[in-house]
């Protein structure tokens, strides 16, 4: 039988089961394959915190999203047109985000009694009415994938594992993905379990031939690549960029990487990355806690290297005097903040912007420092190396915020040549800078930066005293004077108010300068508020869109950019935070749109809001 090609310009596909069903490895495996073929793609890993959440249930659930098109593409879908659920749990939890005419591939061997029974199915939703609104393409994965490993020496539970691979198959082939990369990648995840290995491409494959072969699934789908502008790609997930971007900033700064760090979900894949590029110098330490973590990275940096500690919220609230330490030291730190939903244990595996006032003000005394904040996956790597410069250039420690939303998301990086990198060299102390020619002075300030000069412990005649209580001016003495403490907190926060002439100005991205409503945001939020903006710019709606990367200092042109606007919108995934930094320092009454789900917003959602704005003009 000859099936159809339809073509489609973008596809969002949701694969869905239960937390061991292997779909966030489907879900990686479908993005590599559709990454090699160059669609532009997007995706959304969604799991439960629990290692293993009880079998079949509601919290158990697990899903993978991909968005990918023909063109460029801002985030991971508001809707999926594809639902591949693996039992009744799967659908439930994922039904009410389906559009009416949606395709669902549902594994009708788990529909069993029990299992609707667990989620509060009174009967098969696969043999009633219920989904009569969606297209429904009942599989049985589990059994199939037995019978075509009937001939491997495995167990029944151990085939039926591989029920993920004949899914990925069947989808593979649905939308014409390429198969040779998942059959390199099983060949060598299990390259010490052949006979495992040979098992999983059986399944992978059979489920393709399913596709092939079977009458449930009369036309099959294409989405060409998208025209990407030239150069060499690759998929990247925020927590891998900013990895790279921290190896990058180390060769750039000439300094040796040292990451102290204890692990905690989202941040943890960040030290797993690093510590497998050893060749670059790069030395990690997994601490026994979040104070050992930072406290080791802070005696790096004093010792001469680029020191970074990685951590999520609750790891900040540990490291808070630490950090500290290093705003009075002066000595360049890195600390990665890779937000989660709190507060205290919260939601490990859910997203939020909630950190911001704890980057701002998470300290005792006043303790300025800067933050940057990536946003998009890709663009983890550029804001670790800015991040990078900003610490080493003015010695300071520096707050990187990310979320779980870049850090497991994932996109196609274009790979920068080294020449495109900024050159952060820094120089260290070599001898006395004293006007009598022979005294080091260890907080005389470089009259631009205001940064204090790094000396490497040992040189000689560079012995001066460090540490925690207030510091003499240019000596460094401890210092108990009134005035002299006045003074070198407000040197301390002239020192970070002057890096707003060293970052680019806010750009605004208004087509016609005439928008009289502006959408700002910051951080993860900019693919959501990005792909908003579009829809209301096609549907003949005005608007503006503008996006912080730098959140402390500000651009020096934000108080002018919030002016020149009638109705400045700031969506956050938290209750206002910005929105309350801006309004206080500007005095402009900032519109906030808040949501704190777990969840990055929906484009839809935010196009609603914003019409809204610019209806009530």
């Amino acid at each position: 039988m000859t099936k159809q090609v339809q073509q489609l310009d973008r596809v969002i596909i949701r694969f869905a089961g239960d937390s061991g069903d292997g779909m966030q490895l489907t879900g990686d495996r479908f993005t590599a394959g559709t990454a090699e073929f160059g669609n532009d793609l997007s995706t959304l890993p969604n799991f439960p915190a629990e290692i293993r959440a009880p079998a079949g249930t509601l919290p158990g659930v697990s899903s993978f999203q991909l968005h990918f098109a023909d063109h460029d593409i801002l985030t991971p879908g508001d809707a999926p047109n594809v639902l591949v659920a693996m039992n009744p749990a799967a659908l439930k939890a994922n039904l009410g985000d389906l559009p009416r005419g949606a395709d669902i591939i549902a594994n009708t061997d788990e529909f069993t009694k029990r299992n609707l029974q667990k989620v509060g199915y009174d009967g098969n939703p696969l043999e009633d009415d219920s989904l009569a609104e969606w297209r429904l393409h009942p599989v049985p994965l589990t059994s199939l994938t037995v019978k075509a490993l009937e001939g491997f020496t495995l167990s029944k539970k151990d085939a039926e594992r591989s029920k993920n691979m004949f899914a990925l198959g069947l989808l593979s082939w649905l939308y014409h993905r390429p198969t040779e990369a998942t059959i390199q990648f099983l060949e060598n995840k299990f390259a010490k379990k052949p006979d495992i290995a040979k098992a999983n491409i059986a399944a992978f494959q059979a489920g393709w031939n399913y596709g092939e072969t079977t009458e449930s699934f009369s036309v099959s789908y294409e989405v060409k690549p998208a025209k990407l502008p030239p150069g060499v790609y690759r998929n990247i997930s925020g927590n891998q960029a900013l990895a790279y971007g921290l190896i990058a900033a180390s060769v750039q700064s000439r300094l040796p990487l040292f990451l102290g760090s204890y692990p905690i979900t989202p941040a943890s894949d960040i030290l797993h990355e690093l510590s497998k590029h050893k060749r670059f110098g790069i030395r990690t330490f997994q601490a026994e806690d979040e104070i050992a973590g930072v406290g080791a990275a802070l005696g790096a940096a004093f010792g001469g290297a680029l020191g970074v500690t990685t951590t999520s919220g609750p790891g900040v609230a540990l490291k808070a005097e630490t950090v500290g330490l290093a705003v009075t030291t002066e000595l360049p730190l890195l600390v990665v903040d890779v937000q989660r939903a709190g507060p205290s244990t919260g939601m490990p595996t859910k997203t939020e912007q909630t950190d911001l006032l704890m980057a701002m003000f998470g300290r005792n005394g006043e303790s300025p420092l800067p933050i940057v904040a990536p946003a998009t996956p890709s663009d983890c790597f550029d804001a670790a190396i800015e991040a990078a410069r900003l610490a080493v250039k003015y010695r300071t420690p520096v707050m990187l915020l990310s979320d779980g939303y870049l850090a497991n998301g994932s996109e196609p990086w274009k790979v920068p040549s080294a020449a495109e990198l900024p050159d952060i060299a820094t120089e260290f102390a070599t001898g006395p800078n004293g006007e009598d020619g022979v005294t080091f002075l260890p907080f005389k300030r470089d009259a631009e930066t205001l940064a204090r000069p790094w000396a490497i412990p040992g040189t000689a005649g560079l012995e001066h005293r460090i540490g925690g209580i207030e510091k003499a001016e240019n000596t460094g003495n401890i210092s108990y004077d009134p005035n002299n403490h006045d003074k070198m907190v407000r040197l301390r926060q002239a020192k970070i108010d002057g890096i707003a002439r060293d970052i680019p100005p806010l750009e605004v991205d208004d087509p016609d300068g005439d928008a009289r409503v502006l959408v700002l945001g910051w951080g993860s939020t900019y693919g959501p508020i990005a792909a908003a903006v579009r829809r209301i710019r096609k549907s003949g709606g005005k608007v503006a869109q503008a996006h912080l990367r730098h959140l402390n200092p500000l651009p020096a042109n934000t108080g002018e950019v919030l002016r020149a606007y009638d109705k400045v919108l700031l969506p956050e995934i938290n209750l206002g935070q910005l929105a309350l930094l801006l309004r206080a320092r500007f005095l402009v009454d900032i519109i906030s749109y808040n949501r704190v789900r777990g969840l990055p917003f929906k484009a839809e959602e935010l196009a609603g809001v914003i019409q809204d704005v610019i209806d009530s003009e």
